[in-house]
């Protein structure tokens, strides 16, 4: 006959709860691997208006995912780097997925009205979305570089040398500019070899080159889909710009920007610019 089991089940207690480990006093927790006690500690606000607490969040959250999107697109560019292109559109179809979110969280902030943010917005001081270095970061990565925005860094060294280096480096979109050059693709020697922290101007090499992509797609098929991931970040990027621009408007209409910007109209200006633009373009020769 077996032994007796003494692992008596107490009442109001389940099967499940039995299974439920709970003497962590020498291992690590949830809380303890996320760091909870930190991000729950760093929403501090400046005032006693209720709201302020959501205008917070929202701005936290979407810096951590500016940096999982950063983390993705460093991976995607080795890649590229190593004509590995296959791995990368995970990576550009997570960042596609992150941009959504970010998307989203203008509808929430949105929530917030006019007379709600003026009721803070006098303690903010010159803190502004403008200085975001990580959004700075990803629009460089992404190909739009503007040298005038570094002036806001120079007073925190570091950043400023982190900035200076990634806009003096290739972007994602002349990493694939120079990967259709490596499959034999015509490329003219000016957009392989540059000045990279300047703006980047369409040339009618890139165009064809991408023109014959799509024209012969079982052959460059993974430049293609290359193509379409960067197509698909592109419209989220000018959709969060666009929810930028429409909920700054609505919470604070034609005012400046807290930290000196202009405001929307600055946000407006950006709209005017496009990431990969022969991308687009090729499109209208098909």
């Amino acid at each position: 006959m077996a032994p007796q089991s003494h692992d008596h089940q107490k009442p109001g207690q389940t099967s499940l709860d039995k299974e439920i480990h709970t003497d962590f006093a020498k291992e690590m927790t949830y809380g303890d691997y996320l760091q909870l006690d930190k991000i729950l500690s760093s929403q501090v606000m400046q005032s006693t208006q209720h709201d302020e607490m959501l205008f917070i969040i929202i701005h936290q959250v979407s810096e951590l995912w500016m940096k999982q999107i950063l983390h993705e697109l460093a991976a995607a560019m080795d890649c590229i780097r190593k004509n590995d292109l296959e791995p990368a559109f995970k990576m550009f179809a997570r960042v596609s997925r992150i941009q959504q979110q970010l998307i989203k969280s203008w509808d929430v902030l949105s929530t917030l009205t006019p007379a709600d943010y003026l009721q803070f917005r006098d303690k903010l001081g010159h803190s502004s979305g403008f200085q975001s270095y990580q959004n700075r970061l990803i629009e460089f990565t992404l190909g739009y570089k503007n040298a005038h925005v570094l002036a806001v860094y120079q007073h925190q060294p570091e950043l400023y040398g982190q900035l200076q280096q990634v806009l003096g480096s290739p972007s994602i979109y002349d990493a694939a500019i120079m990967a259709m050059a490596e499959r034999g693709l015509p490329i003219a020697p000016e957009c392989l070899d540059r000045d990279w922290s300047q703006p980047y101007q369409p040339h009618a090499s890139v165009e064809q080159a991408w023109l014959a992509v799509y024209r012969n797609v079982n052959q460059y098929w993974d430049l293609y889909e290359l193509a379409e991931k960067l197509v698909d970040i592109a419209s989220q990027q000018q959709q969060w710009r666009f929810n930028h621009m429409t909920t700054v408007e609505r919470i604070i209409g034609q005012k400046p920007g807290t930290g000196g910007s202009a405001g929307v109209a600055y946000l407006r200006r950006a709209l005017d610019h496009r990431f990969f633009p022969e991308l687009w373009s090729m499109r209208t020769l098909l």
